[in-house]
């Protein structure tokens, strides 16, 4: 999968060199924007991660001229724009295609309970235009997970439902890709490695995984330390009547995303002070009124900012945040900049 930071450099980076030749992107923008890396001969296979439609065809069309291109199908309508697409492009070939799975998020996909899903089996095996590859399924639900035991149950129904989706084919040779994980369900693959039949192709994606962000942190598998994304802002006001701090980085800057852990991101060098609230431009740093104990000396607005202070910020979901953000300054232990990578934009 395209890493949440949605740039050439982690792309490559997590490719090692070739060792992993495929990615999942959901925007035609990011497989466009990886193709220097067929060139360099470590990417082979893209698969466009949203469920079809006929905008996006043509430029799929022209970026498959250099990388093989596959789709995603989660409705029998898919199947027919497929075909009409084909009639209308004469010598376009047959398209690899993976059904989606629903194993919870209830995001996209079809429940393998559904009759719907062993219909769209079905059309996809008589039509002209498409050939299933694969079952893929993402358990974006995973993030609600607080332990290492309800990630490993979530993991294991990832599993359950894309094989209980690949055996409705009829009765063939073929050996499917099934495609599980998500970035907290990615730590446990260890815990069903011998639950996975013979002759199953496992495929595991997790975009989040090279970042990291708090609702990772709130599973319990990554520590706070172990993120990688942190967003520099500054104090711009302080309110000691009120004990809380203004920041220019509000909603476009951090979403609105939550989790367990209070509010909108967390102050990195005061790890007890939170983005309480915020508005398009404005966050407001404050306590959160969860009752936990807070460090002393570090009570008092006043004593922990300043106007014009600047300060780190860890955030909720890294996907989103990065998305937000036209540049990343890549910094060593020491926090001096190195590098900076321009992320895709656009879809």
């Amino acid at each position: 999968m395209t890493p949440s930071e949605q740039s050439i450099e982690v792309t490559r980076m997590m490719l090692e060199g070739g060792k992993h030749r495929k990615i999942v992107a959901s925007t035609v923008c990011e497989i466009e924007g990886a193709l220097p890396l067929v060139t360099e001969e470590v990417l082979d296979e893209c698969l466009y991660g949203m469920p079809i439609t006929g905008s996006v065809l043509p430029r799929l069309v022209k970026i498959g001229r250099s990388v093989k291109i596959l789709l995603m199908i989660d409705n029998e309508e898919q199947v027919e724009i497929l075909e009409r697409f084909s009639l209308e492009s004469p010598g376009l070939g047959i398209w690899d295609v993976f059904i989606k799975v629903d194993v919870g998020s209830h995001r996209a996909g079809l429940m393998d309970s559904s009759p719907r899903l062993r219909r769209l089996i079905e059309r996809a095996e008589s039509s002209f235009a498409v050939s299933i590859y694969g079952f893929y399924c993402h358990a974006g639900h995973s993030y609600g997970c607080r332990d290492r035991e309800s990630v490993d149950a979530v993991l294991q129904s990832e599993l359950d439902g894309v094989l209980a989706a690949s055996q409705m084919v009829p009765s063939t040779d073929r050996a499917f890709v099934l495609s599980i994980g998500s970035t907290p369900t990615a730590h446990a693959i260890k815990a069903i490695k011998d639950r996975i039949p013979k002759g199953c192709i496992i495929e595991l994606h997790a975009g989040n995984f090279p970042a990291l962000d708090l609702q990772q942190v709130c599973t319990g598998l990554v520590s706070r330390a172990d993120q990688a994304a942190r967003i520099l802002t500054d104090v711009c006001s302080v309110y000691p009547e009120r004990n809380e701090a203004l920041v220019n980085a509000g909603a476009i800057a951090l979403s609105r995303e939550t989790s367990s852990i209070p509010g909108f991101g967390q102050v990195v060098e005061q790890p007890d002070w939170h983005v309480v609230r915020l508005s398009q431009e404005h966050g407001i740093l404050g306590l959160p009124s969860d009752g936990q104990p807070v460090a002393e000396g570090k009570q008092n607005v006043g004593d922990v900012f300043r106007v014009g202070q600047r300060v780190s910020l860890y955030c909720q979901h890294v996907c989103i945040t990065a998305a937000a953000f036209h540049v990343y300054y890549i910094v060593d232990e020491n926090d001096i900049v190195r590098d900076t990578w321009i992320p895709w934009k656009g879809w």
